[in-house]
C-alpha cells in the first residue's frame, strides 16, 4: 500500500523532473564571459583587500545575484530584505551595495561599458530622466580629468536605477548611480539620520562609494581611486545636480 509520503515523493520527483526538462537547455549553456571575469575581478578584490571570511560571503552573492538575473533573461535580481522590515539606514546601506555590483559588472567593459555613448548625451539625459520619473543631471567632472563615456539603465528595488560613467586619461574610471530608494519602516532615531543630506563612505563592499540620499532618491559615486579623489568627485557631483 503506498503511502501519504511515498505519494508526495513521487509527486515531487515528477515536478523536478519536468522542470529539469523545461530549462534543459538554458542548464546546458556555459556560464557567460562577463559573469566569469565578474568573479574573477572579485577574487582579486578580495585577495589585494586581505578581506576575512565576509569578504566571500560578498563574493558569492554577487555572483548569485547576477547568476540569477543571467538565468531570468538578463534582469538583475538582488538578494534584499523585505522592504516594510528595513530601516531607512538599511535601504541605503543596499543601495550602495547595488551601486558597487554595477560597478564591478561593468568596469571591465571594453566594447559595452555603456548602453548610450556621450556623444549622445541629449538623448541619454532624456531618456534616463523619463524612465526614473525625475529631471536628471550629469556632471562636470572634466576638472577632475574624468570625462563622462555615457550611461545605462538598470533595475532598482523601487523602479529604475541610472548608471553614469567617467574615465580619466589614465583608464580609471568612476560611475555615478542613482535613484530612488524603497520606502522602508522608520523609527525617530534612522529618520533624523536621514533627514540630513551628508556623504557617507562605504569601504566594506565590492568597491569605494560614498553616497547619500536626498529627499528619497540616492546617489552613490563608486570607483577604485584614493578616498580623497572620490571625496572630491562626489563634492562636485553633489552641488551640480541639484
Amino acid at each position: 500500500m503506498t503511502s501519504p509520503h511515498d505519494t508526495v515523493k513521487t509527486a515531487d520527483d515528477a515536478l523536478d523532473a519536468a522542470l529539469r526538462g523545461m530549462y534543459r537547455e538554458v542548464l546546458a549553456e556555459p556560464v557567460p564571459p562577463a559573469l566569469q571575469d565578474v568573479a574573477h575581478r572579485l577574487d582579486k578584490l578580495r585577495r589585494q583587500k586581505k578581506q576575512s571570511w565576509r569578504g566571500g560571503a560578498i563574493a558569492a552573492g554577487i555572483l548569485l545575484a547576477f547568476g540569477t538575473g543571467w538565468f531570468s533573461n538578463g534582469q538583475l535580481s538582488l538578494h534584499r530584505q523585505s522592504p516594510g522590515l528595513m530601516t531607512q539606514g538599511d535601504v541605503a546601506h543596499e543601495f550602495v551595495r547595488q551601486a558597487g555590483f554595477a560597478y564591478a559588472v561593468y568596469l571591465p567593459e571594453k566594447r559595452h561599458p555603456v548602453e548610450v555613448a556621450a556623444s549622445e548625451q541629449e538623448h541619454l539625459v532624456q531618456w534616463l530622466s523619463k524612465r526614473l520619473g525625475k529631471p536628471l543631471k550629469i556632471p562636470l567632472l572634466e576638472a577632475q580629468g574624468f570625462a563622462l563615456m555615457g550611461g545605462r539603465l538598470l533595475p532598482g528595488e523601487s523602479g529604475a536605477r541610472a548608471q553614469f560613467m567617467f574615465q580619466n586619461q589614465q583608464g580609471q574610471r568612476v560611475t555615478l548611480y542613482l535613484g530612488a530608494l524603497a520606502k522602508a519602516t522608520t523609527d525617530k532615531a534612522s529618520a533624523a539620520q536621514m533627514a540630513d543630506t551628508q556623504f557617507r563612505f562605504e569601504s566594506d563592499g565590492t568597491v569605494p562609494s560614498f553616497y547619500w540620499v536626498d529627499q528619497g532618491f540616492g546617489y552613490a559615486l563608486s570607483g577604485q581611486v584614493d578616498k580623497a579623489t572620490l571625496m572630491a568627485l562626489s563634492t562636485l557631483v553633489y552641488h551640480q545636480i541639484q
